[in-house]
């Protein structure tokens, strides 16, 4: 009788060089059968439609199941994170280095107080 192990889910990254190399160093970091890595290092020459295509491309794929992204690069295209929906892959705003959180910016916190009135918080 064979065993047969479920192969996990990733966690790709969308972020500076900072953000991307700690989380790389804390093991994320895959390429798949196709050459495809998880992460996208974003520089000051990387263009807007380079990050939205690689969120795009992290959103079809069905080996990611978490994408983390720096809130300031969310923020470039918020328009496409804002169109998805679907809870797998989870969108998580994280922040940078130079760059703090902003709650008030982050896609599902504004989604979950859509959720609630003012009752419910009472």
């Amino acid at each position: 009788m064979a065993i047969h192990a479920a192969r996990g889910k990733l966690v790709s990254v969308i972020g500076d060089e900072d953000t991307c190399v700690g989380f790389l160093l804390g093991g994320i970091g895959e390429t798949n059968r196709e050459r495809k890595t998880n992460f996208l290092v974003v520089e000051k020459n990387t263009s807007v439609s380079e990050i939205e295509e690689t969120f795009k491309n992290f959103v079809k794929r069905d080996d990611i199941d978490i994408i983390l992204i720096n809130q300031n690069i969310a923020e470039m295209i918020r328009h496409v994170i804002d169109n998805h929906t679907q809870p797998i892959p989870a969108v998580l705003e994280i922040p940078s280095k130079d760059h703090p959180y902003d709650p008030s910016k982050d896609s599902i916190l504004r989604r979950a107080k859509g959720m609630f009135s003012a009752d419910d918080l009472k």
